[in-house]
């Protein structure tokens, strides 16, 4: 499971597997198992928002807070996922 980075944002991994390059840019979050279950998931779009798919086991503070991350570090982050994947942002 690739990760956007080593280190947890809000108690939470930042990762995508390689089942789901096929879809748009997006970032699962889990603190537990890398895998799609139990994660949450957020749709990037190519301004850095955010449409969140699924909860997980996320409150929303974590929600809120990762959200935020991804904003300040999408265009970071679309490197890594564009290394794996041929597909773009969110709504495009």
């Amino acid at each position: 499971m690739p990760k956007y980075y080593e280190f947890k944002v809000a108690g939470y991994y930042l990762y995508f597997t390689s089942f789901c390059v096929i879809e748009c840019m997006h970032v699962h979050a889990s603190d537990r198992k890398l895998t799609e279950t139990g994660s949450a998931k957020f749709f990037v779009k190519e301004n850095g928002d955010t449409v969140l798919q699924n909860r997980g086991l996320l409150n929303e503070r974590e929600i809120k807070k990762i959200q935020s991350f991804i904003k300040k570090n999408y265009q970071e982050m679309y490197l890594k996922w564009a290394s794996y994947s041929q597909e773009g942002f969110y709504g495009k």
